[in-house]
């Protein structure tokens, strides 16, 4: 007989996955991952007796629930439910899936809404951040429809502004995780920084590509990719993060110079294959890395004496604007927070069942 577990499946930002109330899933780790494996279909590259929509963006899960903090209203616990390995990464957050956690949470009623908006801390479990979300509740429950509009989603909806904090040394402690702003890695430069998401930073040239080559083209590329998992592996050591093999993090970034008026061009990798856009949490290490002089990305971009300023970064479906706000401008810059402004769309609301076979391998 299977169970049955309430869900909401919602649109985040560019991502799309189910949503859970903590206390409808189980505690324990190992019996949590089996579960989201089997709500998402994986491991299958169709995903094709599950929700997940074969891709890696369609593959997310967000778990939220009351907090007990004193800075924080809920917390969440984000999921990435690899497609084709026995795998769920807690390890990172996704950024985007974080836009549907207020709506989720005011809709589930863990937080009560506030006219003309409200105002939601959110929790990160996955890396200690802070998110101030501010959603749009004109008349006292979410209002979804508008007429913003973000690369990577077709259509316009209700702004939602999210701004991190405390995401300096996500994993690592450090903003630079090797002590050093530049680290050489089988004779070229890299910058391993880790704001929000541990990631090593290269030029493009350095990796014998332009930077503006499409999603396809670099998934295609094996020789490129079997570079790419030397560096990451190498860089990944150097942060005091140990052998990444089967991990996500560190990420990789590809930078190269902006061409459609932007402020640096780049491509993310996730990592055996190419974003199709841009992340957020690649953004908020992207614009930290940005405000870091004698980083890799001041060396295409040279850093601005802003102390609030936005990046623009051009990817492969458009732009990500972000807003990052520091107290000083350094080789160790210290950062407040880092803003975006997203969208969500609650797409459908009911129930995943889960095989009893689930069960029992974790009694």
């Amino acid at each position: 007989m299977q169970t049955e577990i309430p869900c909401v499946i919602m649109r985040g930002g560019t991502s799309r996955g189910p949503y859970f109330q903590m206390s409808d899933l189980p505690t324990d780790r190992n019996t949590l991952t089996d579960v989201l494996l089997a709500v998402m279909g994986s491991p299958d590259k169709r995903q094709i007796d599950g929700l997940g929509g074969a891709q890696w963006l369609t593959s997310k899960v967000a778990i939220v629930g009351p907090s007990s903090r004193t800075d924080a209203d809920v917390d969440f616990l984000f999921a990435q439910v690899i497609v084709d390995r026995n795998f769920v990464d807690f390890a990172p957050n996704c950024g985007n899936l974080t836009s549907g956690v207020g709506p989720f949470a005011i809709d589930s009623g863990m937080v009560s809404a506030t006219r003309p908006e409200t105002n939601i801390q959110i929790y990160n479990i996955n890396t200690g951040a802070i998110i101030d979300a501010k959603i749009q509740t004109p008349n006292g429950s979410v209002k979804y429809d508008g007429e913003v509009k973000i690369d990577g989603v077709p259509g316009g909806a209700a702004p939602i502004m999210l701004y991190f904090r405390q995401m300096i040394g996500s994993k690592t402690g450090k903003l630079l995780p090797t002590g050093r702003l530049i680290d050489t890695i089988d004779g070229v430069d890299v910058s391993c920084v880790d704001a929000a998401i541990p990631m090593v930073i290269i030029k493009a040239g350095d990796m014998g590509k332009t930077g503006y080559e499409s999603k396809a083209e670099l998934d295609s590329d094996d020789e490129f990719f079997t570079k790419l998992e030397t560096i990451r592996s190498k860089a990944s050591f150097l942060m005091g993060l140990g052998d990444p093999k089967g991990s996500v993090i560190p990420k990789f970034c590809m930078i190269s110079d902006a061409r459609t008026g932007g402020s640096v061009n780049a491509r993310y990798f996730v990592p055996t294959e190419c974003h199709a856009n841009f992340p957020l949490v690649g953004g908020m290490c992207l614009a930290a890395a940005s405000v870091i002089k004698g980083s890799i990305v001041d060396q295409i971009r040279p850093v601005s004496g802003d102390l609030k300023q936005s990046v623009l970064i051009e990817h492969p479906m458009g732009q990500l604007e972000t807003f990052i706000e520091c107290d000083a401008l350094s080789d160790t810059p210290n950062i407040n927070r880092i803003g975006f402004i997203r969208t969500a769309r609650r797409i459908m609301t009911g129930h995943t069942y889960i095989p009893s076979n689930i069960w029992n391998k974790n009694t």
